[in-house]
């Protein structure tokens, strides 16, 4: 989607609402929603392709909402183009605040600026927005520890802490222009990296380098794509006892590749990790194809969001617990961090149906 002239904006308005993701009924208002106190709220969202960030958009609505605000929610579709045309908008709407879930956290310095001309605050959501000090605030959850939680899973599960090994592993990691791909890749090497130098971890293909193992837009395709060249160069012969990945929908996709050459009948699958407790890879869980997860509440972070820009627009302090991890190369941004839980098919009833994430029957 090209960038709208000024002359446009009003024109091309309704048509870009309808191909990048409005829904009929208005997203939970929009400019069609009833009139409230609060004024309007800007929700970009990165993508309809992953259920978390509908669910996101969802709970945000909700949130908003229930305070008396009006909300206009878009859906980029993982096009850059489309994300900023979307931002313009809702600015020129008279948004009052906007909430991004950046596609490319470096592409949105141009967009914000004309944010700050118009006194409009800004809250990075899950993703950090990079390059501007035009980003007030970040709702988050601890990254490094998804991290953390899913190396240990791995070291846990093949018994490297009492000595068992060596095991091969390879190594996934998320989008190269997503700040919080870095963070998973550090946190899980930093419990990875002492086996791997120690020999009890073998990377069969060497490919251990965060550039190496990048995948763009976290894109299961291309995840699959990858681990299908790994298999055919580096396990003609050698089996995999573990894949780090960093996320569900590639997590899906190497799975379809271990199981395209024989994982899952004939031989094993390795230790599989994840992150979004999605509902497919959930049921892969306990299917006994994917081995862990790691969930995070979006309802609460959609409400840590909403506190905040609540706060920022009625004279509140919104709550943060971190003002020194993320720096986004302009500034530090203040941040309120929610925990992660690892989820395998030990506890996912505990974790996931007992909290009202799913019920029993979207599980079977």
């Amino acid at each position: 989607m090209r960038k709208l002239s000024a002359g446009l904006v009003a024109v091309g308005l309704s048509l870009s609402l309808a191909a990048c993701g409005q829904s009929a009924n208005g997203a939970g208002g929009g400019a069609a929603g009833k009139d409230a106190e609060g004024g309007l709220v800007g929700i970009a969202m990165p993508t309809k392709s992953s259920e978390r960030w509908i669910d996101d958009g969802t709970n945000m609505v909700k949130e908003f909402q229930a305070k008396g605000y009006r909300t206009d929610l878009q859906y980029g579709d993982n096009v850059v183009e489309n994300q900023v045309s979307q931002v313009e908008n809702m600015i020129t709407k008279g948004a009052r605040l906007l909430v991004i879930a950046a596609i490319d956290g470096s592409s949105l310095t141009n967009v914000l600026q004309k944010a700050a001309d118009a006194g409009i605050p800004v809250i990075s959501y899950d993703r950090l927005i990079r390059g501007t000090a035009h980003v007030d605030y970040y709702a988050t959850f601890d990254n490094f520890k998804v991290g953390v939680l899913q190396g240990s899973y791995i070291v846990d599960k093949l018994g490297l802490k009492e000595g068992k090994g060596p095991f091969t592993i390879e190594l996934f990691a998320g989008s190269p222009d997503d700040n919080n791909a870095t963070f998973f890749f550090n946190g899980a090497m930093s419990v990875l990296k002492p086996y791997i130098d120690d020999k009890k971890l073998v990377v069969q293909s060497g490919q251990t380098s965060f550039n190496q193992i990048a995948t763009l837009r976290w894109d299961g395709g291309l995840a699959q794509s990858r681990m299908d060249n790994l298999l055919s160069k580096s396990y003609t012969t050698a089996r995999v006892d573990a894949v780090l990945s960093p996320y569900d929908g590639i997590s899906i996709g190497i799975i379809s590749s271990l199981k395209g050459v024989g994982y899952g009948t004939g031989r094993p699958l390795p230790v599989v990790t994840g992150q979004d407790a999605e509902l497919a890879s959930v049921k892969s869980i306990i299917a006994g194809e994917q081995t862990q997860t790691v969930y995070k509440d979006t309802r609460q972070l959609a409400k840590a969001a909403v506190q905040m820009g609540d706060a920022l627009l009625t004279g509140g302090k919104p709550e943060v617990n971190d003002t020194g991890q993320y720096d986004n190369g302009v500034k530090t941004v203040p941040a309120q961090l929610l925990q992660p839980v690892s989820v395998d098919k030990e506890n996912y009833r505990k974790v996931l149906v007992d909290s009202g994430q799913y019920t029993e029957d979207q599980l079977k």
